[in-house]
Order: structure tokens, then C-alpha cells, then sequence
């Protein structure tokens, strides 16, 4: 299934089968029947999932990847950037050497709040805004140590989820944003704008789609996120209200050639399956596909 997607390099992430970080998201799949499911599509390149979904220890961690004939891009790190910098920066130490050890390339990197989950979000002052981006730049430092790139994900729930905030980090930070077309679009960010106007700070891509009725629904705070996710917020690429095509194609004519991560974030009710999550994914890929194909046809 990967090999028609030329010239695009494609991974998946465990959220799109419902596996997150936060607590009591819902039903999560165990790794081997998620793995098994990528491997199943032709996926052969995933970021790893929340902390102490796959095993924590470098050798073990390695050989399930290499059983499944699966590489490791990265992975998501959602961290208090604004409270404790020690903390979280040795926190990201010990995740760059795990991810520095499977061979992954990219930290993903979250400005959370602190709380449990991406429902509340309690005001920032500028010195905490000042914190967050210092710590920010420590953890980028630490990460390259292990010859990793840092991204800063926009995030909802996150203290980089608006416009202004995105723009405000851009100005504010030397990192690279992990461009996620998502939830850019759901705090209010245009995805295609954003990287035509900032074609060299993209240095990571989650594709999702979205309807963006729901979408509005969260911005205005008429709905919690989570009550979003579960009423199908996200759909496959090609099935909502984000022009993935568009945003594909003007990235790579800017010279992106990173990865593209197919991420559907879904929460999964007790004792589901994967045949649901499975036959989105695909519809994913199959979307991606066609987009690859005119890209190798036209030649950019």
C-alpha cells in the first residue's frame, strides 16, 4: 500500500486506534493487534504512541518494531513547558534516548497545561508564555544531543492552539512547528495559509480531517474536545472540511520531504475493535495515494 504514495513518506500513530494519553479517553487496544493492523494497510513507519504504551526499555522496544518490520519516526510529548523546566526537560532527556535508540528522528513536542486531558485550559501570564519558550528551546538542545529534531505541535487544550498563539510562538521561538491540520483548523488556523506563509518552519506533519461544524463547536467552547472526538470530529483524509490536497502540494513544492503522519484521532468504546479505525486508516491512505500519484505524474 506505500509504495504508490511516492514521493511521500508516510507513518501512522497508535490515536488513530484510540490509543492516547489521556486518562479515561476510552477503550485502548493493545499493541500488538495495533501494530499488526498498520503492518496489515502496508504501513511500515509510526510515531510510538504515549509514554508506557510500547516498552519502555530500548532493547525490547526495538525487537517488537523489528518483529513487525516497523520503523519509528518519533513520537508526541505533551509537557508543562511553563512550570518546573527541570522537570520537563529531564523528562524529554529520557524520551529523546528512548527515540534516539529505535532510530526515530523527530520529538513532538506539547505545550500542556499541566492538567489531565484538553478540556480546560486555565490562563497563562507572559512570564509563564516566557518560560514555556525557554524550556521549549533547553528540550530542543537536549533532544539534539541524541540527533533528534524538536517540533512544536499546536495543540487544543494546549497553550499554542489559537492563531495568535501559533504566531506568537513562531515569532516568539527558533523551533519548527509540527504542522497539524487538525487542530490548526479547529483553534482557528487556516493549515494551507499557515505553510505558504511559513514554508521553512514546518518541520513535521500530522494529516487529519475534520467536519468543521464540530470545529466551531470547540472554538466558540460551546463543546469540550473530548465530547468533539466522540461525536466524529475527525473523518478520513478527503471526508471533511480540510483541503489536504492543497496543503500537500504546497508544502512539497516548498521543498518539505519529512513525514506525513495520518493521525485520526478517535476514542473507542469499551471492547471495540480495530475493523473501525482500520477501514478509516485505509480510506487514508488510499486518499494520500492519489495525491501521490498526480505529485510523481506533474513532477513537482
Amino acid at each position: 500500500m506505500t509504495e504508490p504514495l511516492y514521493p511521500l513518506r508516510i507513518a501512522a500513530a497508535p490515536i488513530s486506534w484510540g490509543v492516547c494519553e489521556v486518562p479515561g479517553w476510552g477503550h485502548v487496544l493493545d499493541a500488538r493487534t495495533v501494530l499488526t493492523e498498520m503492518v496489515t494497510l502496508g504501513i511500515s513507519a509510526m510515531e510510538l504512541g504515549p509514554p508506557g504504551y510500547l516498552p519502555r526499555d530500548p532493547v525490547e522496544l526495538r525487537s517488537l518494531l523489528d518483529g513487525f518490520g516497523i520503523s519509528a519516526v518519533g513520537g508526541f510529548l505533551a509537557l508543562a513547558l511553563h512550570q518546573d523546566p527541570s522537570g520537563a526537560i529531564e523528562t524529554a532527556r529520557e524520551t529523546a534516548e528512548l527515540f534516539a535508540a529505535t532510530g526515530a528522528e523527530v520529538l513532538v513536542l506539547a505545550a500542556a497545561t499541566g492538567l489531565d486531558g484538553y478540556d480546560t485550559r486555565p490562563p497563562l501570564a507572559d512570564a509563564q508564555w516566557r518560560t514555556l519558550i525557554d524550556t521549549a528551546a533547553a528540550i530542543r538542545d537536549v533532544a539534539a544531543e541524541h540527533g533528534l529534531r524538536t517540533t512544536l505541535h499546536p495543540h487544543v487544550g494546549t497553550y499554542v492552539e489559537s492563531a495568535a498563539e501559533v504566531e506568537r510562538f513562531l515569532a516568539d521561538s527558533e523551533l519548527d512547528i509540527c504542522l497539524d491540520t487538525g487542530h490548526l483548523l479547529i483553534g482557528g488556523t487556516d493549515p494551507v495559509g499557515l505553510a505558504q506563509r511559513n514554508p521553512h518552519r514546518i518541520g513535521h506533519i500530522h494529516l487529519k480531517d475534520v467536519r468543521s461544524a464540530l470545529a466551531d463547536g470547540v472554538r466558540s467552547g460551546a463543546l469540550e474536545y473530548s465530547e468533539a472526538v466522540r461525536r466524529g470530529l475527525y473523518v478520513p483524509l478527503g471526508a471533511g472540511d480540510v483541503d489536504i490536497e492543497a496543503l500537500v502540494r504546497s508544502v512539497h513544492q516548498a521543498g518539505y520531504r519529512g513525514w506525513y503522519v495520518i493521525e485520526q484521532d478517535t476514542a473507542l468504546g469499551q471492547d471495540a475493535g480495530a475493523q473501525l479505525p482500520s477501514r478509516d486508516a485505509l480510506r487514508s491512505l488510499r486518499h494520500l495515494a492519489g495525491i501521490g500519484a498526480a505529485l510523481t505524474s506533474a513532477r513537482i
